[in-house]
């Protein structure tokens, strides 16, 4: 004989006094001690700051508003909006290049970005300021015939040109690859589908593809033009007066080594957060219409 146990039923439930149950909210003794040594260290960071006299904040405050480094940031500012902006329109270009459905196109767009993602950055820009010890003059004509007109190399590639061109190069490798991966991440269907409607194929890309790949390449995007705008400091190699540089320059003069330093810091720091915010609002506007 077995005995079956009985289960409550509904109206047994509705019987219950939850009330008078003890309810214990759940401990979590690690976390609160994490916390705790966490404050702690932040405590002991932000009071070394406010009593070290080795910041020197006031040497920090006579020249975080310079002319010298208002004008370094200035230049910063240039070479981090004509590399971006070079960087990334001949990056589309290769971009569509690995997409094309030529052999030859794809193994040259390959060949670009091995090539200048294999190579340092410091190697290129010296490469580039040293072009005229190659090329004394470039000349522009028939192909492996005779040339129209020339132009002297030492003259058309200065210290900020060479600069530009090789921080735009080695930016359009990086861009070339996070625009193909934001065209891949468009369902292929809609472009089957836009083909069958008529639209052509230049419409389909602008109207079509990009405002849906722009949600993929926006962050990636950010990300290497926030690192552009700091690896603007490798340019002082070439002796260009960016932010890095003049900052070089000044404690090498006074040997206020560590405020000229938070100088150059803050100035990154405060750019970085301009572009973060302005990154916010741009993946904001592409994100329309779609929740998460």
């Amino acid at each position: 004989m077995s005995v079956t146990e009985r289960r409550p039923s509904t109206d047994d439930l509705a019987k219950e006094d939850f009330g008078a149950l003890k309810v214990v909210p759940v401990r979590h003794p690690w976390r609160w001690l994490a916390v705790a040594v966490t404050a702690v260290l932040v405590a002991q960071f932000v009071h070394g700051l406010a009593t070290n006299s080795g910041w020197e904040w006031g040497v920090f405050a006579e020249f975080f508003t310079a002319d010298v480094i208002l004008e370094a940031v200035w230049v910063t500012l240039q070479l981090t909006f004509y590399g971006t902006a070079l960087g990334f329109a001949l990056g589309i270009v290769i971009a569509f290049m690995r997409l094309s459905a030529s052999p030859f196109l794809k193994s040259v767009a390959f060949a670009y970005i091995w090539a200048f993602r294999s190579i340092p950055l410091i190697v290129q820009l010296l490469f580039w300021f040293n072009l005229a010890y190659l090329y004394k003059e470039l000349q522009f004509g028939i192909p492996f015939g005779p040339g129209f007109f020339s132009f002297d190399t030492m003259g058309l590639v200065g210290a900020m040109s060479a600069a530009v061109l090789g921080l735009a190069l080695h930016q359009a490798a990086y861009a070339a690859e996070i625009v193909r991966a934001g065209v891949l991440a468009v369902d292929s269907g809609q472009l089957e589908a836009a083909a069958a409607l008529g639209i052509p194929r230049l419409r389909q890309i602008r109207r079509i593809v990009l405002p849906q790949a722009m949600r993929s390449i926006l962050p990636n995007a950010a990300n290497e033009i926030i690192s552009l705008f700091k690896g603007t400091s490798i340019v002082s190699v070439m002796a260009i007066g960016e932010l890095f540089y003049q900052v070089q320059v000044i404690y090498g003069r006074n040997g206020r080594v560590v405020p000229l330093l938070m100088v150059a810091t803050a100035w990154y720091v405060l750019l970085t957060t301009a572009l973060s915010v302005l990154q916010h609002y741009v993946e904001r506007h592409f994100s329309k219409g779609e929740s998460r």
